[in-house]
């Protein structure tokens, strides 16, 4: 199912608040009518900015009428939670009118739509607390029930009666994971109760400025998931984070329905050192310091959340979170200590390994690069020492080459990307002078290039994963058009859009797309990603994570190729290549391993029926444990390794082993004997190398178009 949420933060941003912010509508026609007028210029304003500037050219019609309005209440409530089918019946009146009201700066029905949002959650959460707060109301686990967790393709309720079933089993659901966690009953009855009723606390505190917030962006980002309206407070959050001047955890973050999930790690930031936090992690409690209690942050604005995680430097967080490895099941407490990022932490790395094959050794060179990062301010100060990714990784070239590597895999895995400028200059690295990536409209493109001829010419292999994304888009995709170096891991993140930031006149900010990014071959980049020469399993679910999550993302599209050059007959290799990778990890436990690990986690992970019957529920957690136990102790005894005995034996032995990730991540070590990825790339490396020392007779590259 698409993610429906589109707001994200990093480190410390604001976002919107998508299912618990109401407003306080007892106001006076005086009032009312200032609100109207302010909110009336920002709209006017806001369509003015997108019809002039945003990539899309959207016709504001009927059709786009009736996308607002789903989209608004949706927004709303996305788990089709509070509404009934009657009120959605009533707001269909404007569903062919929206376009119309927009036009002329009405953002009445907004409005009227959010006070029945209002009234109804007020309504349903006040009877969940009562009905929680009843101890005469006991729960059955024996009956045979269950519940849809498929929001999507759901109904409305129908009515009150049938709010209170849902809710029930709603209430229920949660009341039976905590029980198979062993949680004592009367806590996690009290923890529901704590929750509900600071969502009802805040309730009367939320502003008219945060309901126009969310109306006015359930439109903008019918355009694309990052486009949108910033009111002053989400400005002044936003511009906070962009300096980076407040310490946090590291985290890009979003909200998806009424959790907090985690997006991606900020590469040396505190939570990718630490080692737990893990995209896709759903963040359900935050505490403060080693004693301090957790407050439950379900159906919190990510503001609201973001503002309890971020802190002093050197203070403790403490996170309880729903972690996405289905391996642990359940929820964790996670500790970190808040910093800020530091640009050494972020710094690329070298290490060398070897790999053998027909008794010939073959010495690979790697460079990880975890983020394409500058350090802007010595830079500008015209330091000759300043550090960069270019700098950094040509430094470690010169090292790997004097000593004597046979080739070189760049490990781009997990880069979220950073400055456009090293994503250009690292690729000059390693190509001649050239275009390195357009950026436009169609085919009112602008190219930006390399300009030094290229510095290493050997073998070059590049991996990539769901979560490398922009910057390291445009390296890969650079590399593969020129047939550079060969490309393997699985398809990247797709982010190929360009924003910018623009005061309004009226008030607050418009963050909007203005550009695609395009290949020298005329691809994009956006939502395709680059698609790898060799495939390796992924375990990363591309449905939830990756702009193709996104149901208003940008579509791929092609512009006009620019003339480039391409140095390797690939396409003469590859055949084989891939022949060779295929027949190794045929054999290979740890991929084995993963591509069983796919298949078991797609069997029990796609269930939208959750049942409420604690027998069935004990037996799919004992069938989920079993399996898992059975494909670790397969890939265990490939390798001769001791079996475990449990699966509580496995799991203990994966959290022991997550901690002493932790104790190393960040420091300069790259794993080369367990990271199975990486030592595959080796191997292809030199069958790369091989098979091209039979093809290639010279290094002159041929000119295309």
């Amino acid at each position: 199912m698409a993610v429906k949420t589109l707001r994200y933060v990093v480190l410390s941003t604001t976002a919107v608040l998508l299912t618990v912010a109401v407003a306080v509508f007892a106001l006076t026609p005086k009032q009312s009518d200032a609100i109207q007028n302010k909110n009336q210029d920002i709209t006017l304003e806001i369509l003015r900015k997108l019809d002039r500037k945003h990539f899309v050219d959207l016709n504001i019609d009927d059709t786009l009428s009736a996308r607002f309005l789903d989209n608004y209440l949706e927004r709303l409530d996305p788990n089709k939670a509070f509404f009934y089918q009657s009120d959605i019946n009533e707001f269909n009146q404007y569903r062919s009118i929206l376009d119309d009201q927009l036009k002329n700066g009405d953002n009445s029905a907004g409005f009227v739509i959010y006070a029945r949002f209002k009234q109804r959650l007020e309504e349903r959460l006040q009877k969940v607390i009562d009905l929680l707060e009843d101890d005469s109301i006991v729960f059955d686990f024996s009956k045979k029930e269950s519940i849809n967790s498929d929001a999507e393709n759901t109904d409305w309720l129908k009515s009150a009666s049938a709010g209170d079933d849902y809710w029930r089993k709603r209430i229920k659901s949660f009341l039976l994971s905590q029980k198979l966690s062993e949680e004592e009953p009367g806590k996690a009855r009290n923890q529901l109760v704590k929750r509900y009723s600071n969502q009802l606390s805040r309730v009367q505190k939320n502003s008219n400025d945060d309901v126009y917030e969310i109306y006015i962006n359930a439109f903008a980002e019918l355009y694309d998931p990052h486009t949108s309206y910033l009111a002053p407070r989400t400005a002044e959050n936003f511009n906070i984070n962009m300096s980076l001047s407040l310490e946090g955890i590291g985290a890009v973050l979003q909200t998806e329905d009424e959790y907090t999930k985690v997006v991606r790690l900020v590469t040396g930031g505190p939570a990718h050192k630490q080692g737990e936090l893990r995209a896709a992690d759903r963040i359900t409690a935050v505490a403060q310091g080693d004693n301090g209690e957790l407050v439950d942050v379900i159906g919190w604005r990510l503001d609201e959340v973001v503002s309890l995680i971020r802190g002093k430097k050197d203070s403790i967080v403490r996170l309880q979170v729903e972690s996405s490895d289905p391996a642990q099941k359940g929820t964790k407490s996670i500790r970190i200590k808040r910093d800020k990022v530091k640009l050494e932490d972020q710094a690329a790395q070298k290490a060398i390994f070897t790999v053998k094959n027909n008794n010939e050794i073959f010495k690979v060179g790697v460079i990880n690069i975890p983020a394409f990062y500058i350090d802007f301010q010595a830079y500008r100060e015209r330091d000759p020492n300043y550090r960069s990714t270019t700098r950094d990784v040509l430094r470690l070239l010169n090292e790997l080459e004097t000593e004597g590597v046979d080739g070189i895999v760049l490990d781009l895995r997990n880069n979220g990307g950073g400055s456009l400028q090293e994503a250009t200059t690292l690729t000059d690295l390693f190509i001649d002078k050239g275009p390195v990536v357009q950026i436009g409209k169609g085919d009112a493109n602008s190219t930006t290039r390399s300009r030094y001829e290229a510095h290493y010419r050997g073998p070059l292999v590049v991996m990539i994963n769901r979560l490398s994304a922009s910057a390291s888009e445009i390296f890969a995709g650079a590399i593969q058009d020129y047939k550079r170096g060969l490309i393997v891991g699985s398809q990247s993140f797709g982010k190929g859009t360009v924003q910018s930031l623009t005061p309004l006149d009226s008030r607050g900010d418009l963050k909007i797309t203005e550009s695609k990014f395009y290949r020298v071959s005329g691809d994009s980049t956006q939502h395709r990603g680059i698609i790898p020469d060799i495939s390796f399993p992924e375990l990363l679910n591309n449905e939830i994570i990756g702009e193709s999550s996104y149901e208003t993302a940008l579509v791929w599209s092609k512009t006009k190729p620019v003339a480039y050059s391409q140095y390797l007959p690939i396409s003469k290799v590859l055949a084989p290549l891939t022949e060779r990778h295929n027949k190794r990890i045929a054999k290979d436990p740890d991929f084995i391993h993963l591509t069983e690990q796919q298949s078991l986690l797609d069997q029990f992970t796609d269930r939208t029926i959750i049942s409420l019957n604690e027998k069935v529920r004990l037996k799919e957690k004992s069938e989920f444990e079993k399996a898992t136990l059975q494909l670790e102790n397969k890939r265990r005894g490939s390798k001769g390794l001791e079996k475990y005995n449990s699966y509580d034996e496995l799991k203990s032995s994966n959290e022991k082993r997550n901690l002493e990730n932790a104790a190393k991540a960040g420091t300069t070590v790259i794993d080369t004997k367990e990271d199975a990825m990486l030592r595959e790339a080796g191997y292809i490396l030199k069958d790369f190398t091989e098979l091209l020392s039979r093809s290639v007779k010279s290094k002159v590259a041929v000119t295309t178009n």
